[in-house]
């Protein structure tokens, strides 16, 4: 099978640079970074502070990176960090926050409301005593990836926050694809980040970059951040050939709702089938259940693969698909034949 053939909806980070991007690369101004001299880089981060409403931001290599500093800017070894249990923190960066900063992780079940309580909050921050680390910082995340993408609402991020800020305690938004929730919820970014403390944004998922994410919050939170991204080996050199696409990204924003429309339709076709069950969506990503149909995710994910179709395993029968710019429309009414046919053969 011809990688035209291929239909990729395993994440939004598999989309292949625009012509133009290519070309913003090719003729970036550039500067070393290191010393505050690539102007692509700057204007990127003026601009990226400036779509999330924070006073400053800093290009980062990914949004683990960007998470990562984060955690380290604003704690102390031995503290804890207060989190959602299946958050993209606690799942999937290799407990980075020990590792990295030395701190201890206390994670809240905040099952599909996807962000803990204002109760949750106030019953797991730890004072610091003689026998407890104290509470150095909460986490949140919109969208929440392993919930499928749900647009947490603006109410219930603030509602948290302001919890563990009247406490002193640091909030960090892991907002990774928070402007498909911004698109979903009918809001500008700046008012689901207004809570937190920190941002982190990628601008290689649905927004089409070949590289980056960003970390933004006041100057002197981005400063400190800054001397931590050298410390983790990312402080980058001529960096503006890469800014330059990334900023091109930004413009893509407004695009995001086809996406969303496309998961949509994706769901939709795939919950027909019987013995799948596909929830609609809040943004661009699918989660599909293939338990009544007897179809454990690892069959699916290689089945789909030979057919065709990218997609990952989430769960012992939770596989996800994630739309992106690179799909349209037909794309989607293509893979929901293929897949239609891959849990025919599976079930039988």
């Amino acid at each position: 099978m011809s990688d035209d053939d291929f239909i990729d909806l395993r994440s939004d980070t598999v989309t292949r640079p625009s012509e133009e991007m290519r070309d913003a690369a090719a003729t970036a101004e550039v500067g070393d970074d290191v010393y505050r001299d690539d102007p692509t880089v700057n204007e990127l981060e003026r601009r990226a502070a400036e779509a999330v409403g924070t006073e400053a931001a800093l290009y980062v290599p990914s949004g683990t990176m960007a998470n990562q500093i984060a955690i380290h800017a604003h704690t102390e070894p031995g503290q804890e960090l207060l989190l959602e249990r299946e958050s993209h923190i606690y799942r999937w960066e290799l407990a980075g926050a020990a590792k990295l900063s030395g701190v201890q992780t206390r994670t809240i079940d905040a099952g599909e409301r996807c962000v803990p309580t204002p109760k949750a909050v106030r019953e797991g921050l730890v004072d610091e005593d003689l026998h407890r680390p104290g509470t150095g910082l909460l986490a949140v995340e919109n969208t929440h990836n392993y919930r499928g993408g749900v647009a947490v609402p603006v109410d219930r991020i603030a509602a948290a926050a302001e919890v563990a800020r009247d406490a002193d305690v640091p909030v960090h938004l892991d907002g990774a694809r928070v402007f498909n929730a911004a698109v979903a919820l009918g809001v500008d970014a700046s008012e689901i980040v207004d809570p937190a403390d920190s941002v982190t944004f990628c601008l290689s998922k649905g927004l089409g970059a070949p590289v980056g994410s960003i970390l933004a919050g006041d100057e002197a939170f981005v400063e400190d951040a800054r001397r931590v991204r050298k410390l983790f080996g990312g402080g980058m050199r001529q960096a503006g050939m890469i800014a330059a696409p990334a900023l091109r990204a930004l413009d893509n924003v407004d695009r995001l709702a086809e996406d969303h429309a496309n998961a949509e339709r994706l769901a939709a076709g795939l919950d027909a089938l019987d013995g799948v069950d596909a929830p609609a969506p809040d943004t661009n990503i699918v989660v599909v259940d293939t338990e009544a149909a007897g179809v454990e995710a690892a069959s699916l994910y290689a089945a789909c693969k030979d057919a065709g179709v990218g997609c990952v395993e989430f769960d012992d029968y939770a596989t996800r698909f994630t739309t992106h710019l690179d799909v349209d429309e037909s794309d989607v009414d293509e893979a929901v034949d293929r897949v239609a046919a891959v849990v025919d053969d599976l079930r039988d």
